[in-house]
């Protein structure tokens, strides 16, 4: 079933304040929140997300329905992608070293303000892309 494209880029939203905040602080605490928030997502779906579940009951009730729906599994894959990205920032604020934690940490704040800014999700594109070589493989 597909999704309201609206959630993803509001999650993408929230994600990229999240994630900026917990990079200015170096705070492996806010990190860890997104880690879960992303590992959520990633298990089941950006629906079942914080930020998913707070669009559901609180922001999608206050808009007009939806115009624009996508397929659950590009935004899912992105969610995996940033759960890879954040774990790793947090591993780098947490045991070191840093370089790692604000690399990781500043590339998944990259991927979600290019969805949250401009409607590209960088992970469903990934997605898409290996869909394509794995059919062109077979």
């Amino acid at each position: 079933m597909d999704i309201d494209a609206r959630g993803p880029r509001f999650g993408a939203a929230v994600t990229t304040v999240v994630l900026a905040v917990a990079l200015i602080t170096r705070s492996p605490w806010i990190l860890a929140w997104q880690t879960l928030a992303f590992a959520f997502g990633a298990a089941g779906g950006v629906g079942r997300s914080p930020y998913g579940l707070l669009f559901r009951t609180v922001v999608r009730p206050r808009l007009a329905p939806p115009t624009e729906f996508e397929a659950p599994e590009p935004p899912r894959f992105a969610q995996a992608v940033g759960l890879v990205f954040a774990g790793l920032g947090l591993v780098g604020f947490t045991v070191g070293p840093e370089w790692l934690g604000l690399g990781a940490t500043g590339l998944a704040l990259a991927a979600a303000f290019l969805n949250a800014a401009f409607g590209y999700c960088l992970g469903c594109e990934m997605f898409l892309l290996l869909r394509r070589l794995a059919v062109r493989a077979d």
